[in-house]
């Protein structure tokens, strides 16, 4: 394939992925947030295996306070758009070489969305 075809098809990707995030559904997303509620909470200040995901739109990667990251999650400079949230829960190991996060990720566009969404009104 030529530079063009695979500019023509990141931008198609694009244009398609910023609409699917921004119709996710809050209340979906929090029965689909029952899978990682094993090692996270949305309650602000409370860690557990994972850090808390309270104002987690727009935080910096690593940055909660009481938790020990490793040293990629530190070291990344993510700031957690949608964007990034989106790549990060359909495959953290991806995102993030050296992540803690064991979860395999989740694998349907809408219940990403619908998560993110959700994890968007816990401000």
């Amino acid at each position: 394939m030529t530079k063009t075809v695979f500019a023509i098809i990141a931008l198609s990707v694009a244009t398609l992925s910023a609409p699917a995030l921004a119709a996710g559904d809050a209340a979906k997303g929090a029965i689909v947030f029952n899978q990682c509620k094993t090692c996270h909470v949305t309650d602000k200040g409370v860690n557990r295996v994972g850090p808390s995901l309270h104002g987690v739109v727009g935080r910096k990667s690593g940055t909660v306070a009481g938790y020990t990251y490793s040293k990629a999650n530190k070291e990344s400079g993510l700031i957690w758009t949608p964007e990034k949230l989106n790549a990060y829960l359909e495959a953290p190991q991806k995102l993030v070489k050296g992540t803690k996060m064991a979860f395999a990720g989740l694998k349907k566009p809408e219940d990403r969305a619908n998560v993110i969404a959700f994890l968007a009104t816990k401000k």
